[in-house]
Order: C-alpha cells, then structure tokens, then sequence
C-alpha cells in the first residue's frame, strides 16, 4: 500500500524532499534534443573527415603528380645519363689494356700463381691454364731436389760440425723466404732425447728408438705455401664458369652487324661514285683528289668502328669478369672425407713446415792429405717412423708420437688457437687425424703438439674468422687516392688505394696498432689481396663464403652497378657503412655519403643517405638516427638513373672536377677492392 502510494504523490530522498516527476513530453523533447546533439555531432564529424579526406586526397593527388614528374623527368633523361655513365665507365676496359700491356711472363711460381688469379679468365685457354699449372709442379719438385741435395751435402760432413759439448751436428740457415734446420745424432746417445735448436725454441722430443739410431732431423720451414695448390679440385668445387655471358655475346652480335652493315653499304656507294667519275673523260684532278681523300675518311672511319667495338667488347667482358667476382656459389661442397680440411672453410698460414726422418749418409774421412766419402747411388734416404714392420720390437709403445715445438712465422696472425694440419700425399689434401695434444702460447707465438708420422705440417685459421663485418668506410686523401677502412670483430683495418696501387695503412687489434711487414709496401691490388691473406687478415669472401657466413644478401648486378658507380665518385665524396642497408629489399643498396675535398678526416662529416637499384638513385628523407626505415624521398630533391648524376644535383664544381679527371687505373682499383671486399654483402 505503502509502494503503490509512493508511486503515486512521487519519490522522496533522503532529505525528505520530493523529487519532480519528468513528464512525458518532457522525456520526449530530451530526446530530441539528445537525437538533434548527436545528428549535429555526426554531421560535423562527417565534415571534417570529407574535408580530412579532400586534403590527404589532394595531398596524394599533388604527391602523384610530383612524383609522375619526377619520373618523366628521369625517363627523359635517362638515355642521356646512361650514355655520359657508358663514356665515364670506359675507364674500366681502358684500365684493362693498361694491365693488359704491362703483364709480363715469368717462369717463377710467385709470378705464375699471379698469372693464374690477375689474368682475367677470357685471356686464358685451358691449354695455357694447364702449362702454367704442370710448371708450378714443376719447379716445386725442383725446389725440392735442390733442397735435397743441399741437405745431403750438408750432412756428409755433420761429423765435421759437430757441437763440441753434444757431439752431435745442428744447424740452421735463414733466409727471405726459407729456414732450414737440420740436426744429426752422431753420438746416438739414448739419454739425448730433447733436441733444441740453439738462439731458437724449435726442436723436438724424440722417442729412445730414435736417439739410438743413425739419423738426421731436418726441418725445412718455407714461409709461402707452394703445397696446397697440388690439390685436386672437384668440378662442383669450380663454383662459376668462366664464358661470357649470353646477353653481352647478343649485344657484341647486333653491333657487329650493324658495323657490317654499314660499312658494306658505304663502301659500295664510293665505288659507284669512283667509278662514275673514271668514266667521264673529262675529269679533274681535284675531283680525283677529293675522292682519294673521302676514300681515306671511310677508311678511317671503318677502323675507328671496329676500334670502338673492340672497345665495347672488352667492356663488356670486363663488366662480365666483375660480375663473376660477386656471384655466389649454389651449391656448397660436400665431397670432403672424414679429418680432411675443408678449403673453403679453413685457410693455411705461416707457410708448410717439410719434418723428416733422414737417414744419416757416410760421413767424411781423413786419410792422409784428402778427405774421403761414400757417395750412395741413391742419395738422401728417409727414416721410415714408425718402420712398416715392427716384429722385432718387445712393446708395443716402442714408436711413441713424436712432440715437436715450432716458431710461428711473425707476420701472421692468428686471431684464434691455430689448428695444425698435416698434408697427406696420397689423397693431396691436408687432414687434422694423427696430430695431438696441440697446445699455443700466443704471447711467444709457440705451438707444441705430437705427430705420429712426419711430412708436410701447416697451421690453419678460419677464414671467415672477421666476416662479416660490422662497418666500412671509402674516404678520399687527395688526387686518386683513397683510404678504405674496414672494421671486424677483431680488427680494424686501413687500406690505401693510389693509382694502380695498393697498400696496407694500419692494423689494430683490440684498439691497439699492429706492425706488420706490408704495411708501406705498394702492390697491385691482386698481389696485395694475395699478400694480406697469407699474413691471416683475410677480409675477402669467396663464391662459396656464403654458406660459412650470415651475410646480407645483395643482388649481383645490383651490387656490381654500385660497386662501379661508388669508385667514379670516390675521389671526391665518402661512402661508409649505413645500418639500413639491411632493412632494405635484396634489390636495393643503401650508403651514406658525403662530399669530401681534404686529405684529413672531417669531423662529425654531414652524412646523407643514398638508395640505388641499379636503375634509380635517390636521397633518403632518414638519416642514420631515425627509429623507423622510410623510402621517402628527402624533400626538395630528384631522383636518377646513376649515382653520379644525383650527386650532380647538389655537389660543389670542384668535387665535379675532380670526378671527371680521375685516373682510368684508379677507379679500376677501387672498383676491384670494393668487388673483393663486397662490402655491401658482408657487413
């Protein structure tokens, strides 16, 4: 009852007031005015975003119309940049010749190993390829049987050199290039088990059986490999064929034919014109004269086609050699037997240290006046350790690894323990099985380790050990030359470029400098590249590098146009290292450049960004800071064909200048360590 007459005389709260009931028109006109608030809201959100709309619309439609522009403007002018790109890359097949006119044939094996990697592959037939190759092994076996037969002369007269103290006969001859050691046991006594080569730390522990017998230890410690090279390669190991691809072969085709076209045509016309003239009887000699001298002019002018064809063909095929350079590997080798060196994977270094058993010759013998030897027919024997048969022997443990201590070569760096390797002659490969306990002292650059047979010994590296790399940078230091520097896990590395040349600036390691014996010696980039492999700084990938390295995948030819365009511009601008690079597409680059006109260093340089295709350059609206990758243009600028005409927009007419007179050799070598580094890839 209480309920029914609340709801009738209306709610009180609690302050004992009564609230007003809301009517029903009440309630309706707050709804309409509720329905009326929210049309007036949509209406104006509707507004705003068709408004919004209209101007993003308006700002795609003028961003489009821009954008139409700058490609129409690019495609009108593409031609033209291309063809100013073709004149500025002649310096390439110019080079070539240059290179090609001062290769000179030496029968030495240094110069034929260089023969072999500098001469572009489409100079050299198979037959040649295998000439040079037999006379390596040649001369190998001749450097060894000189070897030979110094050491057997040596050891005739061991008793003459005997050591006073010992008994016994030690000697060690050094030169350039080799360091002999050799040690004859004349007093064979069995408590005489640790041999030492004096002013040295080489030497070896030797089992009793040993210190009894009538033998010689020789050492022969050459600093260049002249080893590995015997090792058969498999043709999945090859990689790439060397033939000139299809479409530069379709070109040269369509040129020729346009030349032999022409030329017949011209050829004929002056004929008929010849002999039109001849026929009339009254010809003067002017006449005769002008067609004589429009004879020579055709002459000259078919000579210079063909020379400009020869020209374009060698570009071409220079363009081919380089592309070669960069293209990776498909397929990996897999036909490496159990403990054999994977040569793609490993590196040998410090050279082959040659350990052998020899058998101790008739020594010299004074009767009277004269000295008297036994020359054996068959000269210089080797010990056989252990012997083939062992039927004579009590134990089992009589023919115990021998422990051998050895000197690593100065100039070689080893950024992690060395492993050791022994070359088997049978299968022609070095292999890791019977060698232990290998121990490396890296502060006195010593490694000690246990050898079951003696042969040919060499200490290997991970090739790979510094790809990929974690930055780069190309600076120019004056008139054609540069300096590249390139930073690894474990070093840094300053490479200078002058001319046709090549030098090592400066080695750091762990932020410390390092000597090294190249450092101040100029070399062509092929030797140099040579030369800085052997010393361990290996920062050069293979075909096959690949697949032992995470790398960021580039493009061949993309890479290849970069590589090219980046050495044109290198005598006035530095490139380097951009972290966006590997945010990228596979189809695309990205460098940071700056105009640099000093041979110092600029502080703090004001970098820009760069992104090319091959077929388009563009400046970058993000720099190297930014949070997020972005394509966008940078404002107020175009984009290219080439990276040389982008930089045309905004560099100084000196930096110009400077491009345009660079050296032919200069920008060939740039280009060359840029494609052996593969920068773009690897870091």
């Amino acid at each position: 009852m209480i309920f029914m007459l609340s709801l009738f005389f209306g709610t009180t709260n609690k302050s004992g007031r009564k609230k007003k009931k809301v009517t029903k028109a009440e309630r309706l006109k707050q709804l309409q005015e509720e329905e009326e608030r929210r049309q007036k809201e949509e209406e104006e959100a509707r507004v705003k975003y068709e408004k919004e709309e209209m101007e993003r619309l308006e700002l795609e439609r003028i961003e489009k119309e821009k954008w139409n522009q700058l490609e129409s403007k690019d495609l009108e002018r593409r031609n033209e940049e291309l063809e100013e790109l073709s004149l500025l890359e002649r310096c390439f097949p110019e080079a070539e010749k240059l290179k090609q006119d001062t290769r000179l044939l030496s029968q030495l094996i240094e110069k034929l190993k260089l023969i072999l990697l500098e001469t572009p592959p489409y100079y050299l037939e198979d037959k040649n390829i295998i000439q040079y190759q037999g006379s390596v092994l040649e001369m190998q076996e001749l450097l060894h049987l000189k070897f030979n037969i110094a050491t057997e002369i040596l050891l005739r007269q061991a008793s003459t050199l005997a050591d006073l103290d010992s008994g016994n006969m030690e000697k060690v001859i050094q030169d350039e290039n080799v360091t002999l050691y050799v040690w004859a046991n004349l007093k064979k006594n069995p408590r005489y088990k640790s041999v030492r080569f004096s002013e040295t730390q080489t030497g070896f522990e030797i089992p009793r059986i040993l210190a009894t017998s009538d033998i010689a230890l020789r050492l022969l410690h050459t600093h260049y490999d002249h080893v590995t090279p015997l090792r058969p390669i498999s043709t999945s190991f090859q990689g790439h064929t060397t033939r000139i691809p299809q479409f530069v072969k379709d070109e040269v085709k369509s040129v020729e034919a346009a030349i032999s076209k022409e030329l017949p045509e011209e050829s004929k016309q002056l004929e008929n014109e010849s002999n039109s003239v001849h026929e009339e009887e009254e010809t003067k000699c002017e006449e005769q004269g002008d067609i004589e001298v429009q004879t020579s002019f055709v002459q000259e002018e078919s000579d210079a086609t063909k020379c400009e064809l020869e020209m374009k063909l060698l570009s071409e095929t220079v363009l081919s050699a380089q592309l070669l350079l960069i293209e990776n590997a498909t397929e990996k080798p897999t036909f490496f037997e159990d403990n054999e060196v994977d040569l793609c994977q490993f590196t040998t270094l410090g050279g082959v240290y040659h350990l052998d058993i020899l058998e101790l010759p008739p020594q010299y013998k004074p009767m009277k006046s004269w000295m008297i030897v036994e020359i054996l027919k068959e000269g210089l024997q080797k010990y056989i350790y252990p012997p083939e048969t062992t039927e004579d022997v009590e134990t089992e443990n009589a023919f115990p690894p021998i422990e051998v201590t050895l000197e690593v070569q100065e100039n070689v760096i080893f950024f992690e323990d060395p492993m050791v390797a022994r070359w088997d002659a049978e299968g022609k490969h070095w292999q890791t099985d019977g060698i232990s306990n290998v121990s490396y002292k890296s502060e006195e650059r010593l490694i000690t380790f246990s050898l079951e047979t003696f042969g040919p010994i060499t200490l290997i590296q991970d090739t790979h050990v510094n790809m990929p790399f974690q930055s780069w940078e190309l600076r120019p230091l004056g008139v054609n030359k540069v300096l590249l520097t390139v930073t690894t896990v474990f070093t840094e590395v300053q490479i200078q470029i002058k001319e046709d040349l090549c030098m090592l600036a400066s080695i750091k390691l762990s932020d410390k400098k390092h000597s090294s014996t190249l450092e101040g010696k100029w070399m062509t980039p092929i030797s140099f590249i040579f030369a800085l492999k052997e010393t361990g700084l290996n920062i050069f990938p293979s075909g096959h590098s690949h697949f032992y390295v995470i790398i960021n995948y580039k493009d061949p030819l993309v890479e290849l146009k970069a590589y090219r365009q980046l050495a044109l511009l290198s005598s006035a601008f530095a490139f380097g290292w951009s972290k966006w690079n590997a945010v990228c597409t596979s189809k695309k680059v990205i460098v940071k450049l700056s105009e640099h006109l000093t041979e110092e260093p600029i502080q703090n340089p004001n970098w820009t960004l760069l992104m090319f295709s091959g077929n388009r350059a563009q400046r970058l609206k993000i720099n190297e800071n930014s949070e997020t990758f972005s394509e966008a243009l940078k404002e107020e600028t175009e984009f290219h064909s080439t990276l040389y005409h982008m930089v045309k927009d905004f560099a100084s007419k000196e930096a110009m200048e400077k491009i345009r007179s660079s050296n032919c050799q200069f920008i060939d070598s740039v280009c060359y360590m840029l494609l052996s580094t593969r920068l773009l890839s690897y870091s």
